[in-house]
């Protein structure tokens, strides 16, 4: 992600808890003058950094998408690959023209929630950001603006139906998904 000044923010080093950029986009490269300054990974979460939940850009649409494939391909391994591959196209598309709000650092787009009316389409987050509270924080951006929702979870899926719990969901009922034939729990929750 680069900023107004031409720096590439994905190259930093934390210092103090201070982040210092050390590469321009031209590759020019700064360095700072500290002493054991360490490399931060791209999703290192520094004392004050600015992060945003915003509305998707067009420019956020890969970034999107390829969180969401990585996400499925991980999530949900008793799926086999190609279901999410075969679909990625589609779903790219539909992203573009969806209702989604994406989670936002310094180190770029870490992840979204996609949303049709009071139905979760869904929640991911890149891998190297989850466990940091990105998931949350997106589902209590749609819950401070919807009385009700709805969402649907593979009941194989354990570390999402857990979360989904733990926010305050209720399982509402289960079912098959008819397009990859496994066991779907529909969660709702209601503001109170």
């Amino acid at each position: 992600m680069a900023n107004s000044e031409g720096l590439d923010l994905r190259i930093c080093v934390r210092y103090n808890n201070i982040m210092f950029v050390l590469r321009t986009l031209s590759g020019r490269i700064i360095t700072p003058n500290l002493r054991k300054v360490k490399r931060c990974p791209p999703h290192a979460r520094i004392k004050g950094e600015i992060s945003v939940i915003r509305r998707m850009e067009a420019g956020d649409l890969e970034a999107v998408a390829s969180i969401w494939l990585a996400s499925n391909l991980e999530a949900h391994s008793f799926i086999p690959a190609e279901y999410w591959r075969g679909n990625y196209e589609a779903v790219k598309a539909a992203l573009a023209q969806a209702e989604v709000y994406v989670y936002e650092d310094a180190a770029g787009v870490l992840g979204f929630v996609g949303l049709s009316g009071d139905y979760v389409e869904g929640i991911f987050v890149a891998s190297d950001a989850r466990s940091h509270g990105i998931g949350r924080q997106l589902l209590d951006h749609v819950k401070a603006t919807h009385r009700c929702l709805e969402l649907n979870v593979y009941a194989k899926n354990r570390r999402a139906v857990e979360f989904y719990q733990r926010e305050g969901f209720e399982l509402k009922g289960s079912g098959v998904d008819p397009h990859t034939r496994e066991e779907d729990f529909l969660f709702f929750w209601r503001d109170k």
